[in-house]
């Protein structure tokens, strides 16, 4: 039975879906059975990221509603052959599953896949509390500003009266000359707040959004120091879930 683990944001603008395809596409290069799933309802991003966006034919919608089996919605990434994306839809009012839905598909990919990856959407809504149903554990994605940690806060509050225990955050788009001004809270502040333990830190980098941008996570880009932190960041989760 796989793991699955909910990627969440207290607020937008962080990262988060970009943080989760390069998450996934580091997984499914050392040959784990990966899926990656959309759950921002309404606001599709990972298809775009991943490179598969003319690929999306069916979506969770349609495997929630009955007019697909999993099996015809699931996306192989080619370039990781046990990869896969279970795109959202765009539509929000397509999407009508409750609770024990999504427990039933989860469980459903757990069956199929080492580990399944939930993008959820940022904010602690219902939707939010929704796409986190039954997760072994949750990465808050957050950047070293005080509203974004203070909103992470809030999700790890949340996450943690919804009996999720393994939670961490990562601190990402970190500006290490604005860091050590006092401009923005140290990660030292960060840690403070937070009561979650700490995943990892991930520089502000031009190249990670570009290269989202072009649909290459990345950390297919073997060697550069960006694919280093990733990999760092998902031997820590590896060992704790």
């Amino acid at each position: 039975m796989g793991k699955l683990i909910f990627v969440s944001s207290g607020k937008g603008g962080v990262g988060k879906s970009v943080f989760a395809s390069n998450l996934g596409a580091v997984f499914g290069g050392r040959g784990y059975r990966v899926c990656v799933v959309d759950m921002n309802i309404g606001l599709r991003n990972i298809d775009i990221y991943l490179g598969l966006q003319d690929n999306i034919v069916f979506d969770i919608a349609d495997v929630m509603n009955g007019v697909v089996p999993l099996s015809r919605a699931l996306v192989r990434d080619r370039r990781l052959p046990r990869t896969f994306l279970l795109a959202t839809t765009q539509r929000k009012e397509k999407f009508t599953a409750g609770e024990d839905q999504v427990r039933a598909l989860y469980r459903e990919l757990r069956e199929l896949f080492d580990i399944v990856l939930v993008d959820g959407p940022a904010g602690v809504g219902i939707e939010m509390q929704l796409a986190a149903t039954a997760a072994d554990a949750a990465v808050i994605v957050a950047t070293p500003e005080y509203v974004s940690i203070r909103d992470a806060d809030m999700i790890d509050q949340t996450l943690g009266a919804r009996g999720i225990r393994r939670r961490f955050y990562v601190i990402n788009k970190v500006n290490r000359q604005l860091l050590g001004t006092g401009a923005l809270p140290s990660v030292e502040r960060i840690a403070s707040v937070m009561k979650a333990p700490l995943l990892g830190v991930i520089q502000h980098d031009d190249a990670i959004h570009l290269s989202a941008n072009r649909g290459i996570p990345i950390v297919l880009q073997k060697g550069n120091y960006i694919e280093r932190n990733f990999n760092k960041i998902a031997d820590r989760l590896l060992e704790v879930v």
